[in-house]
């Protein structure tokens, strides 16, 4: 559809002649923007101009309904003319065509929209009507200079026999004359910089297309080994009803957008009106992506407005649900200036607020499957526990949402938890730990399970984190069994006189022998197979806390754990007698305090000194024997 003089002299732009005029705004520094601020990626030009493209069909579509002049043709499109030999790249439309002072007014001055001046006219008119254009600010047109060196804008009107050219290389005037095109439309022919010569190849156009423009209402084609080839869907999967929709169109369009390759374990789509009014189509994963623990915790929503893709970076999603994957489309949305940059607006607010709550209930009903919801829950729970943590508006609508692993259930909610508790308990008891499979087993729990007190089992790093957030749930509050040293007496009768005596004696010299290794020696009633446990001091965090954040690279205050013994172990007690004789007992509470910090999974300070104590302690223990 370009004219013929449009490239007289291959590779150059052709010269104009025109009339010549200035931008109207302070174009130097404006472009300096566009070009090198305004846009993070340069493929964004495309997005622009296929954008502006769909809108001036949509325009002439509109018009037509009262004006028969204005009649679309048949198979009206976007296509997209790339020409390597020339170095020139054309996207073309049927649209409705500027004349010569629209094209002044729309491309001469910066921040001025055609588009946006014909919508607020349309919505005078025809407030019922949606008319799909997303131009808003007027600038998407001037990233076309982030790739061409020069750019010609050849356009004729709907409805008169006159076409125009506008032509600038973007330093501060353009220039007007007259040209010749057969329909009615626009071309926009940009002469590329030499930097830019992947947009002159088909197969990363298509790919552009494919990412920013692929649900665009008007067939986009790009042309290719002497044809023109499609290179959109052109349909909005997420714009038709349910039951139009296939499984195979939404499992195929969940791999699309999600890039994995399993089938959605849910699909929700709906359509919101009303204060705001937009449609999503979102899936939740069935299974858990490839290293998708070392993915960015921002949700990668895409956003669309009137079926144009804007940004996978809006938040639509908190971060404790970007596994999610899928669209939000809205009408009403208003942008910024940069597609990318989206204000903190009221209705994006809304919108966010909206799904976030429709993906809540869906797995709160989901969640009545408990075959179906573990699944679910061994895949993502990690991530929705983060919210319990850093998310104090849905803090108690996740702890309802949680599963954890127990000592008397297997796996268990908050809510049956409490209401199986102990009469007398006040509390809900946790352990947490690296190892699920030894977790069970730690000394940690045995005088909870003596007493038949259930524990929750907690392995995921989280873990060590969101109980405290949380604090309570109905009413009981969360305690780590590590920090719970007073809590198992109510259920325990008191020690006798003489194991008394025995402490009295035993822990002082406990403690001297091994000085500020430990804050505090003291008995133990939640012991019943093991000699000793580590139990963290009564301030800051537990014992598990403290490994995870050392672990990871940041300052924790040295805090000295305190060693619990059971007094009723005969290891105990014949330390006790061996204080009482006289006898130091150095080396053995040397042995004790690693053989418990062992049993915490936590590394040896000194493991030649402890493999020597032993081994003098076994050979000791042989010699008596023999």
């Amino acid at each position: 559809m370009v004219d013929q003089a449009a490239g007289s002299d291959a590779g150059r732009p052709a010269a104009t002649g025109g009339e010549e005029h200035a931008f109207s705004a302070e174009v130097g520094r404006l472009l300096d923007l566009v070009v090198h601020a305004l846009y993070s990626e340069r493929e964004i030009f495309l997005r622009e101009l296929v954008a502006n493209a769909a809108d001036a069909t949509d325009r002439r579509r509109f018009e037509a309904l009262t004006d028969a002049a204005q009649a679309l043709p048949e198979g009206a499109k976007v296509r997209i003319e790339p020409d390597k030999d020339a170095r020139r790249l054309t996207i073309s439309d049927d649209g409705a065509g500027m004349s010569k002072d629209e094209l002044a007014r729309n491309l001469g001055t910066i921040a001025r929209s055609g588009t946006r001046a014909f919508g607020e006219e349309l919505a005078k008119h025809k407030p019922e009507e949606r008319s799909g254009l997303i131009g808003q600010f007027g600038v998407g047109f001037y990233a076309a200079f982030m790739v061409a060196e020069h750019v010609d804008v050849v356009s004729r009107r709907a409805g008169t026999d006159e076409a125009w050219r506008w032509s600038s290389d973007g330093k501060g005037s353009f220039t007007l004359s007259p040209a010749t095109r057969e329909q009615p439309g626009t071309d926009i022919i940009l002469y590329m910089k030499e930097d830019a010569d992947e947009f002159l190849d088909a197969w990363r156009l298509e790919a552009i297309v494919r990412k920013w423009a692929d649900h665009i209402a008007w067939p986009i084609t790009i042309h290719s080994d002497g044809e023109d080839k499609a290179a959109n869907a052109g349909t909005a999967l997420w714009r038709k009803p349910r039951s139009e929709v296939t499984e195979e169109q939404l499992t195929e369009f969940y791999r699309h957008v999600s890039h994995n390759f399993d089938t959605p374990w849910a699909t929700l789509h709906w359509h919101a009106e009303g204060t705001i009014d937009f449609t999503a189509l979102l899936f939740i994963p069935g299974s858990r992506p490839f290293e998708f623990g070392e993915q960015v915790r921002e949700s990668r929503v895409r956003l669309h407005v009137r079926r144009m893709f804007i940004t996978d970076d809006a938040a639509l999603l908190p971060p404790w649900l970007r596994f999610v994957q899928g669209v939000v489309d809205t009408e009403d949305l208003p942008l910024n200036v940069s597609r990318e940059m989206l204000q903190a607006t009221p209705v994006l607010q809304r919108i966010r607020k909206a799904v976030t709550n429709r993906v809540l209930n869906e797995l709160r009903n989901r969640a009545k499957d408990a075959e179906s919801y573990a699944g679910f829950w061994d895949n993502f729970g990690p991530v929705v526990k983060e919210g319990i943590w850093d998310d104090a508006e849905y803090r108690t609508d996740l702890a309802g949402l949680a599963r954890f692993p127990s000592t008397e259930e297997g796996w268990t909610t908050l809510a049956d938890y409490v209401a199986r508790m102990k009469d007398g308990q006040e509390a809900i008891y946790y352990l947490t730990g690296d190892n699920p499979d030894t977790l069970p087993a730690s000394a940690q729990l045995e005088g909870f399970k003596a007493r038949g007190i259930e524990v929750l089992l907690l392995t995921d790093p989280v873990d060590s984190f969101w109980p405290d957030r949380l604090g309570t749930f109905e009413g009981k509050s969360l305690r780590s069994v590590s920090q719970s040293h007073a809590d198992l007496e109510k259920f325990e009768a008191p020690l006798s006189e003489g194991e008394k005596a025995e402490l009295d004696t035993l822990l002082p010299a406990l403690k001297d022998a091994l000085g500020d290794a430990v804050s505090e020696v003291r008995g133990s009633t939640r012991l019943v197979s093991s000699a000793v446990v580590l139990a963290s001091a009564g301030q800051g965090p537990d014992l598990q806390l403290q490994r995870l954040l050392r672990r990871s690279g940041q300052a924790v205050p040295d805090l000295a754990p305190v060693l619990e013994v059971n007094p009723a172990h005969p290891l105990i007690r014949d330390l006790a007698a061996r204080v009482a004789r006289g006898e130091s007992v150095t080396d053995t509470a040397l042995i004790l305090l690693d053989i418990a910090r062992i049993q915490e999974g936590e590394s040896l300070k000194d493991p030649t000194a402890f493999a020597s104590r032993l081994t003098a302690t076994l050979t000791h223990i042989q010699g008596g024997a023999a």
